[in-house]
């Protein structure tokens, strides 16, 4: 027994050094890839602490409660024939709303311009309704940026009733 412990301390002589090298670079190599995680894990925190700053606000809804009413009569070869449209706008700032009711009368008046130079046959398609509504959210928010210092703008513009007859 004397003689494998001699065996062993002489093998651990020898090869201590390179056991002792191998433990301080795994150590060494531990340690950093903690710090890297460290720098990670709360670089992460902040991007996390930036998304939640930037959380949309919930949809805030105006009426606009006058409907506008348009006559086709140039384009319907002496029949009567009309379009009302009654919408909402959505924004998700009650400074934008606050906007738009100061600056009804303007909007209105660009709507009704807007709807008397549609053609009646154009909107009876799909694509010519979406085509108004965005014209409509362009015409709105077009006013805005002009008339009023308010930093944001409409998101929508919605039809709540669109008759055509």
């Amino acid at each position: 027994m004397a003689e494998e412990r001699e065996d062993i301390e002489i093998t651990e002589g020898k090869g201590g050094k390179k056991k002792l090298l191998i433990i301080i670079i795994a150590a060494l190599v531990l340690i950093g890839g903690g710090v890297a995680a460290f720098l990670l894990m709360s670089g992460g925190d902040e991007q996390a602490e930036e998304e939640k700053v930037e959380v949309k606000q919930p949809p805030i809804y105006y009426a606009i409660e006058e409907p506008f009413i348009v006559n086709f009569s140039e384009q319907s070869k002496g029949e009567v024939k009309y379009m009302q449209i009654k919408l909402k706008v959505k924004a998700r700032s009650q400074d934008v709303i606050d906007a738009v009711t100061l600056n009804l009368p303007a909007i209105q008046h660009e709507l009704n311009m807007l709807f008397f130079s549609q053609n009646y046959d154009e909107l009876q398609t799909v694509e010519g309704t979406k085509a108004l509504q965005q014209a409509c959210l362009n015409t709105i928010n077009e006013i805005l940026k002009n008339e009023s210092s308010v930093d944001g703008q409409l998101e929508a513009v919605y039809f709540t009733s669109f008759i055509m007859q």
